[in-house]
């Protein structure tokens, strides 16, 4: 990788105040801030801690799936059961009500989102009555409204992408979106890769991954080739006043994010014994879908 232009890890910490109003999710990325110190610990202050933090504020822009990643669910076999690893706030749990998907993220706090999500089919309530009964006797007989359907817990769990707690080929497909850029280590990536085929079914078992992009020359961001890949994007969280401050004062968080370069998702898939079935381009993302052989 190359150096860093930024302040170097372990000069501070990953969130510093700021008064500038901001776009909570895409503001404008900060100076590259690489990974000198060790990849794990790199991942805990500029990842997991920022996550844990924002979750609410985080999951509240976070609502509507992607189209292909919804086509791509809404393709499988009914009786399906999937993995989505790194699922966020669970919102593509109930994309496909056909399928069974269990659910893990390395954030308690999404988790405890994740497990409560419920899909537009739950929750649609009791039916509405017709009208009013003629008369006393026609009310008692008539049967009671039916209740709402319960809603049951997801099965979610806290758990680390690259320790995955499952049974080797236990899930018929798995999704992985937006996490595995959040690597800091090209090995560490090509890990996470490596252990969502180890967790599908041989040949039949299909993954899909959706990482951030570096070609992004149409984009606010202002990436494209030829930009640093290793990069610290900030979220903005709006302080709340308090009566020694004149004004509230926002929180920026910094996280880390690898810019995939064009062809670089599929190499990753390959060195660890993936087949690539279909790979593409998605609003400054790359995809892929890919399986093992055996």
């Amino acid at each position: 990788m190359s150096s860093s232009s930024g302040p170097q890890p372990g000069s501070g910490p990953a969130v510093a105040p700021s008064a500038a109003a901001a776009d909570p999710g895409d503001v404008q990325p900060s100076a590259p801030q690489l990974p000198q110190e060790d990849a794990e610990s790199y991942e805990s202050r500029h990842v997991h801690t920022v996550y844990e933090a924002i979750a609410p504020h985080f999951s509240s822009t976070r609502y509507k799936p992607w189209p292909l990643v919804s086509s791509f669910l809404l393709s499988l076999a009914p009786g399906s059961l999937g993995l989505d690893a790194g699922c966020g706030n669970g919102k593509y749990i109930g994309v496909n009500p056909a399928v069974y998907i269990i659910a893990s993220d390395r954030s308690a706090n999404l988790v405890s989102l994740a497990r409560d999500y419920q899909p537009p089919f739950y929750n649609e309530g009791a039916p509405k009555s017709k009208g009013k009964a003629k008369n006393k006797a026609a009310a008692e007989a008539a049967p009671p409204p039916e209740p709402p359907k319960p809603s049951p817990k997801n099965q979610v769990l806290v758990a680390d992408s690259l320790a995955l707690p499952y049974r080797q080929s236990a899930f018929d497909f798995a999704i992985s979106i937006a996490v595995i850029h959040h690597m800091s280590t090209r090995e560490r990536r090509k890990a996470a890769v490596a252990a969502l085929l180890s967790a599908v079914r041989p040949r039949e078992g299909k993954v899909l991954v959706m990482v951030w992009a570096l070609e992004q020359g149409n984009s606010r961001r202002g990436w494209d080739s030829g930009a640093e890949q290793d990069q610290l994007v900030s979220w903005v969280t709006k302080g709340s006043k308090t009566e020694a401050q004149e004004k509230p004062t926002d929180t920026t968080y910094q996280r880390y994010y690898h810019l995939y370069r064009e062809g670089e998702l599929e190499e990753d898939v390959v060195a660890v014994g993936g087949r690539v079935l279909e790979s593409g381009y998605e609003r400054d993302n790359w995809w892929a879908i890919f399986c093992r052989d055996s």
